[in-house]
């Protein structure tokens, strides 16, 4: 009874080795990142800590390990240091009826593999593959097995140097992404394509190590979300094969979009004779992409506009070696800027990056490395055409394959992309014009002979407004961006680039280098700072759009809205308001919030918000309204003035009137002397200009002011003092060389002792700016509270971002691009209210004016870049603290600002219109 048993269970047993199909099994060798790298033995060629045996951490570059040599790809010498690697493992006992592989997901460059002494496989030529080598026959079940790579930093071919190693991006050395082993039946399946429509129509291959004598595959389809099965299909060959295809129609699925990435599981059995001998999982989404000529692109018969952003992996401190959680961290800054695209430059990334796309939902550009010419040559190139097609090929996030980049391009590859993509997606030239999509890079606004935006061809360039430092990006966007949405052939646009690549120099002290202007470049810096470029495309690129709306006490609580996202109607978002009341710089602001019911808005359509506010609400300063996706993530908030500048100044400064004093006037042979309640003003009787300010605390050293803002020689007419209801005023007019009147001003000094400047001038045509300036040492200066348009500082060309708002700011001298402090202090700030300089003399401005930018201290060009071409550095006034009605715009790395559309222009005013003049008035409030 008992050896019947025995038999029994034994018997059992080998039926379910056989029937039932076995996994692909994995043993990691390495780590998944830098941070929990496993420990090798490593010894380095040349370079830093080189000649010697040590170890490293896989997967790690080398370079940010203390190894070898830093270079970037312009560098026409490189470092060509070779990384040789060992390590120890073991197998499990149960692998030995099993075809093993080892498999490396990313290693620079050349890489040759050997186990227990033995070469497996060709030397593999290529960063950015993930490739495999099999080792069945090399390894030991019964004792460990030694493994040995050698990594060559530079390529033995001379085409995956020109298009790795010499491009516009860092270039490292080593294992840098996972490195592990793969257990497989002695017949498998090499991969699976899917190609799934949005109508529930599916088409499958599923493609065989070697051919297999009638083999069937049986497919079961699951909803990720929720886990049900939608259902199952079957096929067979009546033939030997090593392609099996299948196809069926799923009822009821859940189409996948940037906005709704449904996904769901297909599990994939292969047998043969009834016998299972491999089952894999394979996740993907059930979406149509369809490009259609001289028409767009569309996804589920939808015309798509791509709002996207170029992407390297990087970190600062491990280079190309980026973690799952940071490619998280990176997708949600993508859309939380409301992006819905990324161009994957300039090569395949992470596949954990793909997959959180395809979860999280972002289209991809998936491109093959390339820099410019050469690209790889033919016999490399298409070995890794085949793996980076074979790894990616279900994303649904991907919608274009890219052949290289700004005329990389081999077109021996451009047929192997729909031969190995059972989806067929587009293929595409970044930088050129193919399959009828033109992609030409850093267009300016509204270009084009019969292309681009005056052309037949769909148009979506793969860089654009290049943001070099402050340049670009959002600068000149809004135009941009209005331009495109007018034309029905745009396809969308990709910002150049997502993040400064500065990396951390372990040659030198830990600085963080970007080789000067290369690789500053980013909306955001090495370590993920948000610059005011970030705000604008937030609100730029928002789905929902909020027209832009002045409030008068006759509003009727309505706001128009716009629905521009592709697929959600704005019942499914949600909407909030808080109304916002400052009695000070100083003070907290009193609140009120509320929400706003969410219209039903389909997309391309307009509607209204009606907000149900409080009785009261004209007594409130600010008005925010925010939007929130079906996520609760925050699309955008914007701000509406409910009162004037005015209104918000005489309230301060009535508040502060009680310490009122007379007005006493005294002089002397420079000066006319004005004081009243401790305060005490000093202003040139030639000139006019305020020449010293006193308090019981010391001298306040604004000075010089206010000066016209012109490059014209101008001469003072006269200096006039009056005096009324015990108050001096001094009066001076300002003219030209012709005696045409340039500007006049009135400084007031009131019983309060706060000094008014009222002023007006008539602006020239064709001007950069224009405004009045004084002047302030910058020495000292903690910070200031900020009443204004912020947190971030803004040019003609990059207004849209902010939120009025009272910002605490702290002093800094960032330098966009060479030092990450963000946001800056210094530069222009719109729709400005008030002031509290924090200095060793504190003192308040308060504008009683609309639509007055303030200039606070102007910002230190970069030390790095041809000052001669740094076009993101606009002009500024000479003096530290400006007020202004017009500002400059912005350029780019590429070009002036006047290439990027009608608010990069020049400002024009008609002189011999009934416009009148500008006309403003500011506050300095001096006492405490």
């Amino acid at each position: 009874m008992k050896f019947s048993n025995l038999f029994l269970l034994l018997f059992l047993s080998i039926v379910c080795n056989i029937t039932v199909a076995q996994k692909t099994e994995k043993q990691m060798l390495s780590g998944n990142y830098t941070d929990d790298g496993v420990t090798w033995d490593f010894f380095c060629t040349s370079g830093r800590n080189s000649g010697t045996w040590t170890t490293i951490r896989v997967p790690s570059c080398w370079e940010l390990e203390g190894f070898g040599e830093y270079n970037y790809g312009y560098e026409r010498e490189k470092s060509s240091e070779k990384g040789l690697y060992k390590t120890i493992f073991s197998i499990p006992e149960d692998w030995k009826n099993k075809r093993v592989f080892i498999v490396f997901e990313g290693s620079m460059t050349d890489t040759k593999v050997k186990v227990n002494g033995k070469q497996a496989g060709a030397v593999h030529q290529g960063s950015f593959y993930r490739f495999k080598r099999e080792i069945t026959d090399f390894v030991s079940y019964k004792s460990d097995n030694k493994l040995e790579v050698e990594v060559s930093k530079m390529s033995s071919n001379a085409s995956v140097n020109s298009a790795e190693r010499s491009a516009d991006f860092w270039v490292f050395g080593g294992i840098y992404r996972p490195v592990y082993l793969e257990a497989v039946p002695k017949d498998f399946i090499e991969y699976t394509g899917i190609d799934a429509k949005h109508d529930g129509t599916i088409n499958m291959e599923v493609v065989l190590d070697k051919p297999v004598s009638k083999p069937t595959v049986n497919v079961e389809l699951f909803e990720v979300a929720s886990g049900k099965k939608v259902g199952s299909f079957e096929s067979s060959s009546a033939e030997k094969t090593k392609t099996i295809l299948a196809s069926a129609k799923i009822d009821d699925i859940k189409p996948w979009t940037s906005e709704t990435p449904a996904l769901y599981n297909a599990v994939i059995t292969v047998s043969q004779k009834g016998k299972e001998f491999h089952k894999v999982t394979e996740r993907f989404g059930f979406r149509t992409i369809d490009l259609r000529k001289s028409d767009g692109v569309y996804v589920n018969n939808k015309k798509i506009m791509f709002k996207g952003v170029n992407r390297h992996c990087f970190w600062p401190s491990t280079g190309r070696t980026v973690s799952k959680a940071q490619s998280l961290d990176d997708i949600k800054l993508i859309k939380e800027m409301n992006m819905n695209a990324v161009r994957m430059s300039h090569y395949p990334p992470d596949k954990h990056f793909l997959e959180l796309c395809d979860s999280l939902g972002l289209y991809i550009i998936d491109e093959l490395c390339a820099w410019q010419k050469p690209p790889y040559d033919t016999p490399i190139g298409e070995i890794l055409v085949r793996e980076m097609v074979t790894r990616d090929v279900n994303h649904p996030s991907i919608i274009f394959w890219a052949n290289g980049n700004e005329g990389g391009f081999n077109r021996d590859f451009d047929p192997m992309f729909p031969e190995l993509d059972i989806q067929k997606r587009p293929v595409i030239h970044p930088f050129g014009l193919y399959g009828g999509i033109n992609t030409t890079h850093y267009i300016s606004y509204n270009s084009g002979i019969k292309n681009m935006f005056n052309g037949r061809d769909i148009f979506m360039p793969t860089e654009s407004l290049h943001g070099l430092y402050d340049g670009g990006h959002g600068a000149g966007l809004d135009d941009y961006w209005n331009l495109m949405r007018s034309n029905p052939l745009s396809a969308g646009m990709f910002l150049w680039d997502f993040s400064d690549e500065g990396v951390v120099r372990t040659d030198k002290d830990g600085i963080l280098d970007t080789d000067k202007a290369s690789g500053a470049d980013g909306i955001l810096g090495p370590y993920r700072e948000k610059e005011g470029s970030f705000y604008t495309i937030k609100e730029i690129w928002s789905p929902v759009y909020v027209q832009k709306k002045y409030i008068t006490p006759a509003w009727n609580g309505k706001l128009t809205i716009e629905n521009r996202f592709d697929f959600t109607n704005t019942s499914q978002c949600s909407f909030f308001y808080s109304l916002s009341k400052f009695s000070s710089l100083d003070g907290e602001a009193e609140k009120v919030n509320g929400k706003i019911n969410a219209p039903d808005i389909t997309p391309g359509n307009k509607g209204e918000l009606e907000l149900d506010l409080p009785k009261n609400w004209k007594d409130y300063d600010v008005l925010y309204v925010t939007a929130k996706d079906h996520n609760g993530d925050e699309l955008y908030t914007w701000s509406f003035e409910l009162n004037s500048p005015a209104f918000f100044a005489h309230r301060v400064l009535n508040n502060s009137s009680a310490n009122s004093s007379a007005v006493v006037k005294t002089e002397d042979a420079t000066d006319y002397i004005l004081s009243a309640a401790g305060v005490t003003v000093k202003i040139n009787k030639e000139t006019g200009m305020l020449t010293e300010v006193k308090t019981a605390d010391g001298i306040i050293p604004l000075t010089e002011g206010p000066v016209f803002i012109t490059d014209a020689e101008l001469k003072c007419k006269h200096v006039d003092l009056q005096v009324k209801d015990g108050e001096y005023s001094i009066n001076v007019l300002y003219s030209y060389p012709n005696n045409w009147d340039a500007y006049r001003f009135t400084y007031t000094m009131q019983k309060s002792g706060v000094l008014k400047l009222d002023y007006d001038y008539r602006p020239a045509d064709k001007i950069a700016m224009c405004g009045i300036t004084f002047n302030f040492p910058e020495k000292d200066i903690k910070g200031a509270k900020l009443f204004a348009n912020g947190p971030y500082r803004v040019y003609n060309n990059r207004l849209k971002g902010g939120n009025l708002n009272i910002w605490d700011k702290e002093y800094n001298d960032a330098i966009t691009g060479e030092v990450w402090e963000y946001p800056e202090f210094k530069g222009y700030y719109s729709l400005f209210y008030g002031m509290k300089l924090d200095c060793p003399t504190p003192f308040e401005v308060y504008c009683a004016s609309e639509d007055v930018f303030l200039h606070l201290f102007t910002p230190s060009i970069q030390k790095q870049y041809d000052p001669n071409r740094n076009w993101t550095n606009p002009v500024y006034p000479e003096g530290n603290i400006s007020f202004m009605d017009a500002i400059p715009a912005v350029g780019t790395k590429f070009q002036t600002a006047d290439n990027y559309g009608p608010q990069s222009q020049l400002h024009r005013f008609k002189g011999f219109s009934e416009t009148p003049n500008m006309q403003n008035t500011i506050y300095f409030k001096f006492n405490k």
